[in-house]
């Protein structure tokens, strides 16, 4: 799936627009939701982000690696100049852990300031999401 750069530029600025995207996982102990302000889409079938809490997600997703990611934008869903019915896109996949190597550094150098000099991002890690599908509120897919 490719996306736009418009939807590319809405997910790398999620934060700083105040619309943090939500990890859904599932565990032991029932569904899990948790906000993670460093979701990129890494390219046109995958999203990352910066592990760097290592709580219930990531021991969700050392145990199911099924997740859905929301992102949820107020102004888009009232006209923000984007057909993107409720401002949401869920992206579906299964993520894959990188604690170190080549591949967590390059996620590492993509990510917004922020999230590189964060308290604890040093010993964080990269998250690989190899999507299965990006679709709106309505089930239509995103690109």
């Amino acid at each position: 799936m490719a996306f736009s750069q418009q939807i590319k530029d809405l997910i790398f600025n999620a934060h700083k627009d105040h619309c943090v995207c939500m990890l859904a996982t599932v565990g032991d102990d029932g569904p899990n939701i948790s906000p993670k302000g460093s979701v990129i889409i890494y390219d046109d079938e995958h999203l990352a982000y910066w592990e760097r809490s290592k709580k219930a997600a990531l021991k969700n997703v050392q145990n199911d690696n099924r997740v859905v990611v929301m992102y949820s934008n107020k102004a888009l869903a009232e006209g923000g100049g984007l057909d993107l019915p409720g401002g949401i896109i869920r992206f579906y996949g299964t993520a894959e852990i990188h604690e170190r190597g080549e591949f967590r550094d390059k996620v590492r150098t993509m990510l917004q300031e922020r999230e590189i000099d964060h308290e604890g991002a040093e010993e964080g890690f990269a998250v690989l999401i190899k999507l299965d599908r990006a679709v709106d509120m309505r089930g239509k897919p995103v690109n």
